[in-house]
């Protein structure tokens, strides 16, 4: 469980207040992993692990102010000049949108990742974002996947400077866009 503060607009939704002002919300996201092996500790994946190799992506998007790409562009312009702290998504930013684009990230990542334990076989399940206490979404391989709801490509993310420069593993993003793989720690 990971947990991040966060504004948006939600345009086009049906919801007034929701898609004509700036809000936020106190994410919670569920990040569900599956195996059918275990490690040399016996666990499927090390908690400490999950943490340190994830906790980025999760961390970007705390106290920012996450913008669509298809906004009026002077209202980017205005967040982008009153924020040190935003991302442009290529999809507005719902929480079935976050859900898919957090699986995309995460999957991403474990596809790159370099481990030491005998980590084997992992693979990512589902990630549920929680919007309020009342409200949720979930996102399969399929839902993160599926053309029919918009492919979604990390190229197109745009992370801040303030974003990209903070995170706790050295060119995160850069990492993340590019062909570099990821390193489990030895020890967290």
């Amino acid at each position: 469980m990971f947990r991040f503060e966060n504004a948006h607009i939600v345009r086009l939704c049906s919801t007034r207040k929701c898609k004509t002002s700036i809000h936020g919300h106190s994410y919670k996201v569920e990040v569900l992993f599956e195996s059918h092996a275990l490690d040399n500790a016996g666990m499927i994946y090390d908690f400490g692990l999950i943490k340190h190799t994830i906790e980025d992506i999760f961390d970007s998007f705390d106290h920012t102010i996450t913008l669509w790409v298809e906004d009026d562009a002077q209202y980017i312009a205005d967040m982008k000049k009153h924020s040190l702290r935003y991302i442009v998504l290529p999809y507005s930013p719902s929480a079935e949108q976050f859900a898919r684009i957090f699986f995309v990230l995460v999957d991403r990542v474990f596809a790159k990742m370099i481990s030491h334990n005998g980590e084997s076989g992992v693979s990512l399940h589902s990630i549920v974002v929680h919007e309020t206490d009342t409200g949720y979404a979930q996102a399969f391989r399929d839902d993160a996947y599926n053309k029919a709801m918009g492919e979604i490509d990390i190229e197109q993310i745009e992370v801040s400077d303030e974003i990209f420069c903070t995170t706790k593993i050295e060119n995160f993003w850069q990492k993340l866009k590019s062909n570099e793989s990821f390193k489990n720690p030895l020890e967290v």
